[in-house]
């Protein structure tokens, strides 16, 4: 099926953010999305944005059951390892049911990694949750390394009270 990936607009703020609920009920997480497109609009179309986005975009004639053109997306930003310089983090990557298994996926995280090349990346790191195998395995497949088995890495979080604390705590200027 033809798609072509191209980096998300201002305008796409809706779709991404539908999408992104998408993706919530996947995980079975949907209570955990508090963002809102208008957040999406302010956070990675600004003079500083936090993050970058990419599209999975199909011709009118191929539209999803519901009509959308705008199929997939994959959401990143760059974090910087003292051990090995520029990273590109993946946050998100989601593909529509109805159009997995003919390419979108790998086209989206395809040209992130070439985003991430051009900007001098040295590697693409991201999370998936244990449960999802077939994930795991398509990322496996494309020559990537389960850091948690390999080094026994551990994603931590603070965030909510626990973050508000530990802000609080600073040291004073």
């Amino acid at each position: 099926m033809h798609f072509k990936v191209r980096a998300a607009t201002k305008e796409d703020c809706k779709e991404i953010s539908r999408m992104i609920l998408e993706l919530a009920v996947f995980e079975k997480m949907p209570d955990q999305v508090k963002i809102s497109h208008e957040e999406l609009e302010r956070d990675g179309f600004c003079q500083n944005p936090f993050f970058e986005c990419l599209v999975a975009e199909v011709p009118e004639e191929n539209t999803s059951k519901d009509g959308f053109t705008v199929v997939g997306y994959a959401l990143y930003f760059y974090t910087y390892s003292t051990w090995k310089g520029p990273t590109v983090f993946l946050e998100d990557i989601y593909v529509m049911p109805e159009f997995r298994g003919n390419g979108f996926g790998k086209g989206l995280l395809c040209k992130v990694a070439k985003v991430g090349k051009e900007k001098r990346c040295v590697r693409l790191q991201l999370s998936v949750l244990d449960w999802n195998t077939p994930t795991r395995d398509f990322y496996a497949a494309k020559g990537a390394q389960d850091l948690t088995d390999s080094e026994g890495w551990h994603f931590i979080r603070f965030d909510g009270q626990n973050l508000d604390n530990l802000a609080n705590e600073a040291p004073k200027d």
